[in-house]
């Protein structure tokens, strides 16, 4: 096995502020503690908890890297202690806890998959976060079932595009709110049945069209909420993922209690390494063959250099993008 560098390019948040901020650096190579891998990273998914991190919005959790980037591809580089199926120079993806916008970044075992066969790292670096969020949300927490109608909110959006794909993929009936034209015809296209533009008035819209969703995944809280839960049909479950429009709503109890409705939601981040294990496992089983036979694929919008992070940023921030943002080391 050839010897690891010492020191590594990586991209850190200098103070927090807007893309400008993220500087290129030079940092030692980490080492894998017990139970990690070290991965050589080829490429890396730009998220919105990156954006909220740089802000200064999203501290990384206790232990984690204080480098930014939540998933990666690459391959094997060193294996920590304790670590079986793996060998170094394996090729894989990973959720990571934060530290890929780096050439080399440690990761739990249980948290990284061999690549879906066909893909090349760039898609298979677009996989984690998204595929990690919505399996978890969509089909654990909001329990979306074959032949059930759901709506997402923000359906061009890497989660957006991922969870059309797969709610399509286990023949559920799609709804999905975006901002314009060109974003309608791009989610059309991914499988969603109905699309409605947000500035509408897309509540009363999606009851007409629909008469009830059974599953709501929710990106935007705020006054979306109460609307989300007079869209639900009884028994029906909303899942909020995200905070685009606020934290706080005004919610009908009697509507909740009436209609057996669920309000649930998660981050991923601070999530335990054997929740996270679990979603790496129903995805293998459940969606890596999906991927595999071509039936769903991650949506790559435009890719840039590690070294231009801030430009990665500033794209995702204009929110023009279809599918993910990725930058490649």
């Amino acid at each position: 096995m050839s010897a690891l560098p010492a020191t590594m390019m990586c991209v850190e948040i200098k103070k927090p502020g807007g893309p400008e901020a993220l500087v290129p650096a030079t940092r030692p190579v980490p080492q894998p503690k017990a139970g990690e891998l070290l991965i050589k990273v080829a490429a890396t998914g730009v998220n919105r908890p990156d954006l909220a991190q740089r802000s200064g919005a999203y501290p990384p959790p206790p232990g984690a890297s204080d480098l930014p980037g939540l998933e990666a591809s690459g391959t094997v580089a060193a294996l920590g202690d304790g670590v079986s199926g793996w060998k170094v120079g394996d090729a894989v993806c990973a959720l990571t806890p934060g530290g890929s916008y780096a050439e080399y970044c440690a990761v739990p075992a249980p948290q990284c998959l061999p690549p879906p066969k066909g893909l090349d790292m760039l898609h298979a670096a677009a996989l984690p976060e998204n595929y990690f969020t919505v399996w978890h949300n969509l089909f654990e927490r909001g329990a979306l079932k074959s032949g059930e109608s759901v709506l997402i909110h923000g359906g061009a959006s890497g989660i957006g595009t991922t969870a059309i794909q797969l709610a399509k993929a286990f023949d559920c009936k799609v709804f999905t709110t975006v901002r314009n034209a060109e974003k309608s015809a791009a989610v059309t296209k991914l499988g969603a049945q109905a699309v409605i533009y947000k500035d509408n008035d897309w509540a009363a819209e999606v009851k007409k069209l629909s008469g009830g969703v059974d599953v709501v995944l929710d990106m935007v809280a705020g006054d979306y909420l109460p609307k989300n839960l007079q869209l639900l049909k009884q028994d029906g479950r909303c899942v909020v993922i995200a905070l685009l429009g606020g934290a706080k709503a005004e919610v009908n109890a009697g509507l909740v209690m009436v209609n057996r409705l669920t309000l649930t939601g998660s981050t991923l981040r601070p999530q335990s390494i054997e929740s996270k294990g679990r979603m790496a496992r129903g995805l293998k089983e459940k969606v890596w063959p999906l991927l595999e036979s071509g039936k769903i694929r991650p949506i790559i919008y435009k890719t840039f250099p590690l070294k231009d992070a801030a430009g990665a940023h500033a794209e995702l921030e204009r929110a023009d993008h279809v599918g993910k943002v990725m930058m490649t080391v």
